[in-house]
């Protein structure tokens, strides 16, 4: 399962596993929210409310396409958020792990806040 994610200065795509909240977000494609940026971490409201999975996790790899039950948000960590030890990817809290995003995940830098984001199936 693939998605795309755009945003004025890029875009990427990811690929999805098969989960629960996986299969919701690609039910309610395409979404349109407005970007929020916490260190080095992209979040932003999808208006979905998954509960949150047996396999979440509060640390994970960068590039990882994380739902945030609590914020009802897509994350997508690059790098450090603010309580971040050393440099891992450390989450607001626990969040449901969706998939990976292809290539080099540190082109979400480019994301500013308020920046329009779009998600939609590829």
């Amino acid at each position: 399962m693939e998605i795309r994610i755009i945003w004025p200065a890029g875009q990427l795509t990811a690929q999805l596993d098969d989960t629960p909240t996986s299969r919701a977000l690609l039910d309610a494609l395409p979404i349109e929210s407005s970007a929020n940026t916490w260190g080095e971490e992209v979040y932003f409201d999808t208006r979905l409310t998954p509960v949150l999975e047996n396999s979440a996790r509060q640390v994970v790899d960068p590039g990882t396409v994380a739902f945030w039950t609590d914020g009802d948000a897509l994350a997508l960590p690059y790098g450090p958020t603010p309580i971040s030890r050393g440099d891992e990817c450390r989450l607001a809290s626990p969040c449901n792990v969706l998939g990976r995003v292809d290539g080099d995940p540190r082109v979400l830098a480019t994301v500013r806040s308020g920046d329009p984001i779009r998600v939609e199936a590829t």
